[in-house]
């Protein structure tokens, strides 16, 4: 039997998150590292007002930070998966979780690129639910300034491009339901380049670890532990599509089954069970579920 850890991103947080984690003792050294690295209270701003912890700028860290001390709790129960993957920014933690880096080297490489994304680029992004995806990517084809960012599952995606592009695509496809996202801008898209450019010479000088398990990786989902493979692929994350309904399909391929989404909400739980009706599918959300 096999297992996957798998972690959410940007959209799972949720006010009081992590609030169980705080008190551990073996979770001081941690969150005191945090604190010198943001300059602020993880804890605290996981209390704040969900559109205050929404913004890009807290909500990679803070979600980065709680999801990396669920992890260490499984860890001290000896626990390890078979392979790891996460949603965007939760690939970050899929790393750290498999040791190519440290927590404060990730920490640090979190808070980067979420202060290029919180500065945001030209352009939107929307969610689409229930829809013909024929239809879907014929309009994208069509319709230049727009990429599928987020391939989420048969009936859930994301675009993201040009406010116009954007427009004309929810324009063309019929759909149950649309919603444009409140982020800063045009993420994984060719929109973010300048931003990505950035974060590169942030990236490149970083050392990274052999992986202790496959990671999946959001634009490529073939498992590796090769850490320079890791680091070409997060690399490409920023302007690049997340793969998460060809993850999903290659974790059971691979012969995993079981999947425990690691961090608040069940985001990712209810995207995989729309793929692969026959993985088990389990949720860590606090301390308490962790050390069971």
């Amino acid at each position: 039997m096999a297992i996957a850890w798998v972690f959410p991103g940007q959209g799972s947080q949720a006010t009081g998150m992590g609030a169980d984690l705080w008190e551990h003792p073996q979770n001081q050294d941690l969150l005191q590292q945090a604190a010198e690295i943001l300059g602020w209270s993880v804890q605290e701003r996981c209390q704040s007002p969900l559109e205050e912890l929404s913004r890009t700028l807290y909500t990679q860290p803070c979600l980065y930070t709680v999801e990396c001390l669920l992890v260490n709790l499984l860890r001290q129960g000896g626990q390890q998966p078979d392979y790891g993957a996460g949603h965007s920014l939760g690939e970050y933690v899929a790393l750290y979780g498999a040791g190519v880096f440290d927590f404060a080297t990730g920490l640090r490489l979190v808070q980067q690129r979420s202060q290029l994304m919180d500065r945001g680029s030209s352009g939107q992004m929307a969610a689409l639910m229930g829809f013909d995806r024929e239809a879907l990517d014929g309009a994208i084809a069509a319709t230049p300034g727009i990429v599928l960012a987020n391939d989420n599952n048969p009936g859930q995606v994301v675009i993201s491009g040009t406010e116009e592009a954007v427009a004309a695509v929810l324009g063309q496809v019929k759909t149950k339901r649309a919603q444009i996202l409140k982020v800063s801008g045009a993420f994984h898209s060719p929109l973010m380049a300048e931003a990505a450019a950035q974060y590169q010479a942030i990236l490149d000088p970083v050392d990274f670890a052999p992986a202790q398990f496959p990671i999946l990786s959001n634009v490529e989902p073939e498992p590796t532990t090769d850490p320079q493979v890791l680091k070409q692929r997060l690399s490409q994350q920023m302007t690049g599509s997340v793969r998460w309904r060809e993850t999903s399909l290659k974790l059971e391929g691979l012969g995993v089954t079981e999947v425990v989404e690691i961090g608040p909400g069940k985001v990712l739980t209810g995207l995989i069970k729309r793929t692969c009706e026959g993985l088990a599918l389990r949720n860590i959300a606090t301390a308490e579920e962790a050390l069971a």
